[in-house]
């Protein structure tokens, strides 16, 4: 951890989710989980919700604590060390809360922003359709106005908290005729509405949290229910990319550091050759790989964090945190399985349940080569627009010749 980056109430908060993660998360909970046995995060929502841990951004009057995002990754990088899915579970509030918080009317932010703060209302983001994944505008639930309601009709999967959350997050096709981001609304739509849970996926690690397939047939959501502008939850979904991918890259450092803090006790004990095995190098390399990459994702993590709570276009080095902090964090994991050999493979250590988990960690959210797409982009449009302001090295050449300058 870089406490360095952390002023004093960053830090304050950061102690206190530490705190939570050591003293208030049972063993028990991440086993059943893992097992099936338990099909929610609600317990760890309750139990953050009142210690006052969600909603970090968000206002104190709907139940949030003020701070900012850089304080908000320190506490997700804490609860990461539980998994996938239990962090998954922390950060739901802050991800349907942004929505609510940016965007939802006063009446919203009170019905639901808070409690779900406070932690007595679960909730779910409903994003992903059975035909398609990152293709926002391809979405085929629709709703459709009916007086003073909207009736929606269609399917959601994937969504983490299917099983019992009282609310979800829904777009949905409001005007099918109009341009792409001009066609979908965003509804927050209560389960007591007529929401009905079509099945509970068998997932290969990020268990227990409920993830599942959503039907909406004809559910009738009050139209004082529209987040945002209607027929305008691009901006939304634009913005939800925010606390999306910056947390997942930060819960995903965690895991990766809980599995190199285990792979690194593990290697000053294991002896073998007469020495412990963290006195030679094929170990002691990997391990030092492991934790430069680390500490480069949580740098990253933290500058994106940065630039938001400044105001600044985060677009790039989000999906930049996204990307390098599940990609890192999967490396250190591998790694710490392979210094500690076949006893990592086992269920002796949490090693091969961080795998399970963190393999998820680079589709969600949009996969990884969507955050190629995103970064690329990005970085041309800033090179682009940033044209003249440096100097320019290609006229540096040792041996300049504009006629071999062909650009076909």
């Amino acid at each position: 951890m870089f406490e360095f980056f952390l002023n004093d109430k960053e830090k304050a908060y950061w102690n206190e989710a530490r705190d939570f993660v050591k003293n208030d998360i049972s063993t028990e909970l991440i086993r059943d989980m893992d097992a099936g046995k338990i099909e929610t995060g609600r317990p760890l929502v309750e139990k953050a919700g009142a210690k006052n841990l969600l909603g970090a951004r968000f206002p104190v009057n709907y139940g949030g604590r003020s701070l900012n995002w850089t304080a908000e990754v320190a506490a997700v990088e804490e609860v990461g060390v539980l998994g996938t899915s239990l962090s998954c579970a922390f950060v739901m509030p802050s991800i349907v809360g942004e929505a609510l918080n940016l965007f939802g009317s006063d009446t919203l932010k009170e019905k639901y922003l808070k409690p779900t703060n406070q932690g007595i209302l679960y909730s779910a983001e409903a994003l992903t359709e059975p035909r398609g994944g990152s293709d926002f505008f391809g979405a085929t639930t629709m709703a459709v106005r009916d007086g003073d309601h909207y009736i929606l009709n269609g399917e959601k999967r994937f969504v983490v908290g299917a099983q019992d959350s009282d609310y979800f997050l829904v777009y949905a096709k409001s005007a099918p005729d109009a341009a792409p981001h001009e066609s979908i609304s965003c509804f927050i739509v209560e389960r007591a509405m007529g929401v009905t849970v079509q099945s509970i996926y068998n997932l290969l690690g990020t268990r227990g949290g409920g993830t599942g397939r959503l039907v909406f047939k004809d559910v009738k959501v009050p139209i004082e229910n529209v987040v945002g502008k209607l027929h305008g939850a691009y901006q939304i979904f634009n913005r939800m990319m925010i606390p999306e991918r910056l947390l997942s890259g930060a819960g995903a450092v965690g895991m990766g550091r809980a599995a190199i803090e285990v792979a690194a006790r593990y290697s000053t004990r294991r002896k073998a050759f007469g020495s412990t095995i963290n006195n030679f190098q094929a170990v002691s390399f990997i391990m030092a790989d492991a934790v430069a990459s680390l500490d480069a994702a949580r740098s990253l993590v933290f500058a994106a964090a940065r630039l938001v709570d400044s105001g600044g276009d985060g677009r790039r080095l989000v999906s930049e945190a996204k990307k390098v902090g599940t990609e890192s964090a999967w490396m250190a994991i591998n790694n710490a399985m392979q210094m500690m050999g076949g006893i990592g493979y086992t269920t002796v250590y949490p090693i091969e349940r961080f795998l399970r988990d963190c393999r998820l960690a680079m589709i969600w959210t949009g996969t990884n080569q969507i955050m190629n797409l995103l970064i690329q982009h990005e970085y041309y449009k800033e090179l682009n627009r940033k044209k003249g302001d440096a100097r320019d090295v290609e006229f540096d050449a040792i041996s300049p010749d504009e006629e071999e300058k062909n650009y076909g």
